[in-house]
């Protein structure tokens, strides 16, 4: 029996480290991997086998041509970017899928014309090649599961992994401490919602509260995002600093540098840096969604679509919140407005 690894469109986030742990680990099989080109494959074994594609239409035509002719009966063929083979094959089919936007009710107003159509077309795909009597498909989480199968039908198993790498206990070896308030360990996309996170900021820097924040945002891909956070911290002076794109080894140094995780992202097939924070002993503020309690417990909740929510929630974990006003009397607001309106008394009276 032969394992494929069909993943020919991962490269980046929180699938990139994913894969590399699950591609270490077929290492140790009879295996080969076809992969993105941008991937980097530095940090796998040497015996493993990999063919790479170009991230174009001909490249991905080439790669499902080639998994065609590779699968031969008792083969395993894991495909491990969301969507299923466009053509089939004689192997045993799993698709592991992380990509919500592929099914259920979406708004993509928010994405470029480019990704809006890219994200069309791969739903059609995986509505039209998705054989649940031939394939099996893993999710990771239970709302997802339950998501799926509430939208489409398909029954699909649960089970949540990580790398292993990752350490499961608090580093001892920070004694200095914390740079920064908060980190978010996030790529831009509108889902993300960086913009909320910003405007959240901004409230609280209104208030008189400037918690810093840690973002890992690519500057070659999200221009107009970091052009909106660069005009909010000249006009409000927020102690925001972007790392730009951090390479999986350096993300552990990133977390001992913060002193909690903040997260509030609209959705999520997993969200990898939940664990990673848990595991490194952060507190974490999240989204209120089923996704963040899937695996962990937040110190903090908050409404992710409202900047006074995310503000309140930050406020309330760094102990500077303060008690919403009294609710008075009718006759008490009648006395204010009487009050507020009747001249005072003159002196020579």
């Amino acid at each position: 029996m032969t394992l494929i690894v069909h993943a020919p469109n991962v490269h980046h986030g929180g699938g990139r480290t994913l894969l590399l742990s699950v591609l270490n680990a077929a290492a140790a099989q009879d295996s080969i991997a076809l992969l993105d080109a941008r991937l980097d494959t530095s940090s796998l074994p040497p015996n493993l086998v990999l063919e790479r594609f170009r991230p174009t239409l001909l490249g991905r035509w080439n790669a499902e041509r080639r998994v065609r002719r590779l699968s031969q009966p008792g083969d395993t063929v894991l495909c491990f970017g969301n969507l299923p083979p466009l053509f089939r094959n004689k192997g045993r089919v799993v698709v592991f899928l992380q990509n919500r936007y592929l099914f259920g009710q979406r708004d993509l107003r928010a994405f470029a014309w480019r990704d809006r159509w890219r994200i069309r077309l791969e739903r059609y795909w995986f509505s039209q090649r998705l054989d649940t009597a031939a394939m099996q498909v893993y999710v990771q989480t239970a709302s997802m599961a339950d998501e799926l199968q509430r939208e489409t039908g398909v029954v699909a198993r649960v089970f949540p992994f990580i790398p292993t790498e990752t350490p499961s206990t608090p580093d001892p070896g920070r004694v200095e401490p914390p740079e920064f308030d908060f980190i978010y360990v996030a790529s831009g996309e509108p889902h993300k919602n960086h913009r909320q996170l910003i405007d959240a900021w901004t409230l609280l820097g209104t208030q008189g509260a400037f918690p810093s924040l840690c973002l890992t945002l690519d500057p070659k891909k999200h221009t107009a995002l970091l052009h909106h956070l660069q005009q909010a911290q000249e006009r409000h002076g927020l102690r925001i600093t972007n790392l730009g794109t951090v390479a999986p080894t350096d993300m552990a140094r990133c977390y001992q540098r913060s002193r909690a995780l903040i997260y509030p992202s609209t959705l999520e097939s997993f969200g990898l840096p939940l664990i990673e924070a848990a595991q490194r002993g952060l507190p974490i503020l999240a989204s209120e969604k089923d996704y963040v309690r899937d695996v962990v417990t937040p110190a903090e909740s908050f409404d992710p679509n409202s900047p006074l929510s995310i503000a309140r929630a930050v406020s309330r974990f760094l102990r500077q919140n303060q008690a919403p006003r009294p609710v008075l009397s009718g006759a008490a607001f009648l006395s204010e407005v009487i009050g507020a309106t009747t001249p005072p008394q003159s002196a020579s009276k």
